[in-house]
Formats: C-alpha cells, structure tokens, sequence
C-alpha cells in the first residue's frame, strides 16, 4: 500500500537545516532559482513538494497552480470527510483569504485586515492582531474591507491594510516587528485620490511587495518593494506615466517616460483622476525566468473617451509587467485589453507552467484576465503564443494570431460610439479574484468563470466626479440593464457561474460544471485527484479532477469566494477555507445577488479531514428581515433621491437600494423613519466605527433626505414582494427589480 504523500516529506524546519539540495538534482523550474541565490523560505518554497505539509505563500509555490500533492484525502474516501475544526470570525463581511500554513501553524488574515495564529490541527488560537482600521475607510475601497492574505518569510509574517499600511509580525508571537505606510504622500495629492491595500502579500529574495486598489475613486497604481527585515523601501514601479511626464525617482521612471507616457492624451481626465492600474491583486514571482509578474488593472476613470480623449492603448492598463526583482526595472509587458473601457482588469492571478508548445516543452504564463480570454505567453519574453475565449463575450471577435491584440467590435466601443451596450462580460469580469488551479496529474487548468452582464452608458453631460464616491464616467441609473420586463427577464436568463476544466495545450474546454448562479470560490487541486471549490449558495464541494464528477457537498451555511488550501499535521491531512461571502458582487448588485445564489452571510475558518468530529451549529437564515415602512413619501423628490442613492450608496447597499445580505438593507433600517436619524447616520457619520462613512462634505441635507425618501418608496414598493419570499427555503424573492429607475 502505498503511504500518503504527507507522510514521507519533512517539516519546514528540517529541511532548512538539512542545507540546499544539490542542484543537479533540482527540477527544472527550480534551478534557475537556486542559482539566484533565495534566502531560506525562498529555498523552501521552490522545494514546495519536498515539505507538503505546509503552504508557505499565496498559490503554495512560486508557480501559483494552488495544487498540492497531498493524497491521503482521495477520490477513493472524500465521501467520508467531516468537519474537523472551525473558528468563528468577529465579521460577517466577505472573507477572500488564503491561509498559510507553517510547521503546524495557521496564519489567516481576515475581513478589516486581522491576523489570526491558529493550530492547524484544533484551531486554538495562538494570537491575534488587529491593525485597527479606522471604520470610515471602509467606503474608499471599492469592494468590501477584504483581505486575500499573508507572505511568511523566515520567521515573520506580513500582511497589508485595508488603510494602506503594510504589517511585519514575530510569528512565533505576534508581536509587531515594524510598519510602513506603503502610500507614498505624493500619491495621494489632489481632492479625490483614495489607496486601499486588500491584496495577498508575496515575498521575494526577502522582498515584501504589495500593490493598491483605489482605481474607481481616483488613484494612480504602483507596486512598492519592502527590505523583509527592516521594512525599508527598496523599490518602487508606477504602472501609468504622471501627469506631467517627470521622474517619480522610482524605478519606472525610464519606461514611463520614454513609451507609456505617449499613449495617453495629456488633456484627458487622468490628468486629475490619476489613470488607475492599480495592481490590486496578482504579483508573482518567476524563479525560472527571475523575473517579477505584475497584473495592473483598470483606467481612472474607467470611460476611455473621458479618461484618454478617446486616445491611445493607455499603457499599462490590463497588462502583464515583468520587472527584475532586485531592482524593479522593467523587463517586457504584454497589454491584454488596450484602450480599456470596461474595466477588463488583467490583475487576475497569474501562473506559469511548463507545457508543450509545437512538441517543444517551453515555460510559459497562463492567464485569464477578466476580459474573457486565456493568455499563454513566453514566462521569459512575454512573447504571444496562443490565446482563446474561454467563454462567451461580445466586446471583441478575436485575438490578432500574432500579437494577441484584441480585434474590436465597433459596438463594444461604447464611450467612443456614444450609444448603449450591453457587454458581456461586464466590468465583473468573466474571471475575478477566484483562484484558479492547475494538476499537473491531468494537465488541465481549473477555471472559476461566470457571466454577470453590464449595462454601459457614457455619463451624461462628461466627466464630473463626485467626491467620496465611484467615479467611473459612466451614467450609475443604467447600472445593469434597460427598464423592460424583457430585459430584465434577459438578463436574468444571462446570469451563471461555471468551472471549466481547460486544457492550455488545445486551448479548449474538456468538461465544465454548472453553478448557476455567479461568483463563486477559487479552486484547490490535489495529489488525490481531487479539486475543492466553496460556491455562493453555501455549499462546500469535492469534485473528481479528471470528469468533473460531484463527490462530496457540505452545507457551510454561508456563500464562499476564498480558495481552498490542504496542508498535514503529524500526517494527517486537512482542507481548510474561509467562508464569508463578499467581494462587489453581493454587496452592490442587490437583488441580482440574492437571485443567483444568495444566502445570510457567516464568517468563520472552516478545516475538515477524514476523521473529523466538529459540527457546525444551525445559524440565521432569515438575513435583514423586511420591517413595515412608513406609508407616506415625498413623490417630489425620489427622483432626485435615486440619483444620489446610486452615485453614493448602491455600491455598498445594493443597487436600486436592494441589499443582498453582507451589508445592512437600507429599506428595513430604523433611521429611515425619522429625518434626524438618517442625517446623524448619513450626514454627521454616527456610525463611522462601523464602517459608515460621513457624507455631510459631499451632500447637502436635502440631498440627504431625497435618498431617505426614495429609500422609504423602495422599502414600500418591496415590503410584502419580501415579506412573501420569506415562504421559501433561501428567503430569495421571485421576481427583484434590477437597477430600474424609480418611475
């Protein structure tokens, strides 16, 4: 009988001190790394399959193919698994994380940017630190204060903050070794700049890197490297030019200056909007080819007409970037969405493998940006090699053989054409921040994907941008479709969510399995031919990796967008996740959210194995239930009030005020009831430790209460629609309004 893989591997510990294997007997993609000289951790993370009982960084190695050879869960016994562990968190916001995993010791970073230590075989807390992230922060992200992860590094682990800071941590106890701000105080320059830091901390060459989200509120995207020790700033590379084309004194000065800056217009919006590219998620280290991956995001403002004159490919918007690691100096890039108008970011995790390319075996990146396409290029060169839609989209009918540039459909140019569009995928992406896995047993990819259309329109009258809001260049009342029953039945209809098995030799689809409903977990594949995903009904699934088979469902009580992890205490095996579900879709999308899947969001770290004894307890279902509003509103003002609630609140709240049950349901709120209430909440920020911002510098008091009007006319127009609903399982309406203006 053959043992577990767990059981035949050594702990991080003993491989560190048994010194560097020899590097004849390294594999390949790990020689040109050992030769580059990593530090201890580095050693162990390219030598990921030597100690598999750990999981030291964001995709486990460097590679980011979030798959594990553990086997003694297997296709042959995950029927049997149960509940081992679970530890409740202080949130019930969306938790994105991915736990790593040292020695025994869990490290997870969870909503407003908290570190928890756990053991990893009971989930007894350790310690616990909290930033303390101020509450009115929470509203200058676009996406919920979330949080994807930790780097570990020789004895300390790291983690950014949701206000932008970056953490070091002893991680043996907790105790905060240093802390920079990673926001340089020229960056934030001007009236509407607004950084976040959400994203998952990598660790090179005893480097710290960390990017920024802050696109939709007026932000200029750049990557900052951190000494791992000391917390010095050693390097820094902005992914757009600045407004005047100068130094920054960073290492992206050259480049910017002498090939980005001219494909911008000097006289467009980014000038005062700080042109996006924020790289608020995928950053990889490529020990191969030693070089740096940086996925950058989208324009600021998103509306290409308004941001760039309609002018230029806008560089490095959705582009890969490669830099040299030690310095941050630019290598190649490879722009995937030139000229981006629909938020096409391409800062989607980015992996690379060895493949065979025209019966030449070449190592390659495989990416599949948001814009609905699967890139593989030359990890080296960045050289285009193939590239195929994944699924389906309007917005191009193509890609160029031999550059891999788009070839645009004139009415996906829907700034320059002026005219309505209904794009698929929208600005959700055909892909997001869903992990996606790789075996190398059966050589597929392992792809999360959804649909979730967009209704596009330029904003009426030009750029104009709002403080302490989204400010997009885009009309907010045509958030999602035109006002018809067809439509809305249309693009109900549009809405599901998949996992596709791809293989990237064939660029082709072997088998897919459908979710339905749309934004679910990242994926985990294993050494047991095992893939482990968590989706947005609250179920928890095992899938058999070579057919896609359904072979174990666990009823977490809550939706799930983190990604999985396995790792092995003493040989035993555990899968791990975070539920919570969260991210823009369930919190902006409203009633659109709770349709395609929607349950009461619970937080907490759930770890299973096969001899698991916990149980979860029954927890509400029941959400933010519908209270009777007051009868009487202001018909004079909802208009007015809808304007302001879009522009404002929708991308919290929900859209067309219809939560979707992470964040309150404005309609069942007890202020709503008396003016003062809702001023003092909205206004003067009573609830700003909560995460409640204060909106008395951006609105004017009746500007406040038209939204308190039209939030009452909602509540009205919905109560018994809810009140019905709650007849059924999930507590989910028949038949929501989307995005419609108020008549």
């Amino acid at each position: 009988m053959t043992r577990p893989a767990s059981t035949k591997r050594r702990s991080l510990l003993g491989f560190l001190a048994a010194g560097t294997i020899c590097a004849a007997a390294l594999p390949y993609t790990a020689v040109s790394a050992h030769a580059a000289g990593q530090g201890d951790t580095g050693e162990a993370i390219i030598h990921a399959d030597e100690h598999p009982e750990n999981w030291l960084t964001y995709g486990r190695n460097y590679m980011e193919q979030r798959y594990s050879p553990l086997d003694e869960i297997n296709r042959s016994n995950v029927g049997h698994l149960k509940l081992a562990w679970y530890f409740n968190l202080d949130s019930n916001r969306g938790q994105e994380g991915t736990p790593l995993v040292v020695d025994g010791i869990m490290y997870a970073t969870t909503n407003w940017s908290k570190m928890k230590a756990l053991d990893a075989a009971t989930g007894k807390l350790i310690w616990e630190y909290d930033p303390k992230v101020p509450g009115n922060i929470a509203d200058k992200g676009c996406c919920d204060t979330v949080n994807r992860g930790a780097g570990y590094w020789n004895g300390k682990v790291f983690f950014g903050t949701f206000d932008g800071r970056m953490v070091a941590l002893d991680a043996k106890t907790g105790k905060k070794v240093w802390e920079v701000n990673t926001i340089p105080p020229e960056a934030s320059l001007g009236k509407q700049r607004s950084y976040t830091v959400d994203g998952g901390v990598r660790v090179v060459k005893g480097l710290v890197l960390i990017g920024n989200g802050g696109a939709e509120f007026g932000a200029r995207g750049f990557v900052s490297a951190f000494d791992a020790e000391t917390g010095k700033l050693k390097w820094r590379f902005y992914t757009v030019p600045n407004n005047k084309n100068e130094p920054d004194h960073a290492a992206s000065d050259n480049i910017l200056m002498t090939k980005a800056y001219r494909t911008w217009s000097p006289t467009g919006a980014w000038v005062r909007q700080g042109g996006g590219g924020t790289v608020w998620d995928s950053i990889v280290y490529d020990p191969v080819a030693d070089l740096v991956y940086l996925g950058v995001g989208n324009g600021s403002p998103w509306n290409y007409k308004y941001r760039s004159d309609g002018i230029g490919n806008n560089l490095f918007l959705g582009s890969i970037v490669a830099l040299k690691p030690e310095t941050g100096e630019y290598v190649w890039h490879f722009q995937e969405t030139p000229m981006d108008q629909w938020d096409y970011t391409s800062v989607q995790q980015i992996m690379t493998l060895d493949m065979p390319v025209n019966g030449e075996m070449r190592h390659v990146i495989v990416h599949a940006p948001k814009n609905g396409f699967l890139y593989v290029l030359d990890a080296k060169t960045g050289e285009f090699i193939s590239g195929k839609n994944y699924t389906y989209e309007n917005w191009a009918s193509g890609l160029d053989p031999l550059t891999g540039r788009p070839i645009f459909k004139p009415e996906g140019l829907w700034t320059l054409n002026g005219n309505f569009w209904y794009g698929i995928p929208g600005p959700l992406g055909a892909h997001n921040f869903m992990a996606m896995a790789y075996s190398p047993k059966t050589h597929l990819i392992y792809l999360p994907a959804h649909q979730i259309p967009f209704g596009y329109k330029n904003q009426v009258g030009g750029f104009k941008p709002h403080p302490d809001s989204w400010n997009l260049g885009l009309d907010m009342t045509k958030n999602g479709l035109p006002d018809t029953p067809e439509a809305r039945t249309a693009y109900m209809k549009d809405l599901h969510g998949e996992l596709l098995a791809w293989d990237p030799v064939k660029m082709e689809t072997v088998w897919k399995i459908d979710h339905k409903g749309p934004w679910n977990g990242g994926v985990l594949a294993t050494g047991g031919d095992l893939l482990f995903q968590g989706l947005a009904n609250g179920e928890f699934h095992a899938y058999d990796a070579t057919n896609g088979t359904d072979l174990y469902k666990f009823n977490a009580q809550s939706g799930i967008i983190a990604p999985p992890i396995t790792y092995s205490v003493n040989g035993k095996q555990y899968v791990a996740v975070e539920v919570g579900w969260g991210g823009i879709y369930p919190i902006s999308m409203g009633g659109m959210g709770r349709t395609s899947g929607w349950t009461v969001n619970h937080s907490y770290i759930a770890v299973f194995s096969l001899d698991g004894k916990s149980q979860l307890p029954s927890m509400n279902e029941l959400g933010f239930l519908p209270v009777k509003p007051p009868a009487q509103y202001d018909s004079k003002v909802v208009d007015n009030g809808y304007f302001q609630y879009q522009t404002y609140c929708q991308t919290c709240h929900g859209d067309n005020a219809e939560g979707a049950g992470v964040l309150p349901d404005l309609r069942w709120s007890g202020s709503i009831r008396h003016q003062d209430a809702f001023y003092n909440v909205v206004g003067r920020g009573a609830l700003t430790a909560y995460g409640m911002d204060r909106f008395d510098s951006s609105m004017k008091p009746d500007e406040i209460e038209a939204i308190r009007q039209f939030l009452i006319k909602r509540a009205n127009e919905t109560y018994q629609r809810e009140v019905d609903a709650r007849k059924n399982d999930k507590g989910v309406p028949e038949n929501p309004t989307l995005g419609i203006t108020p008549q």
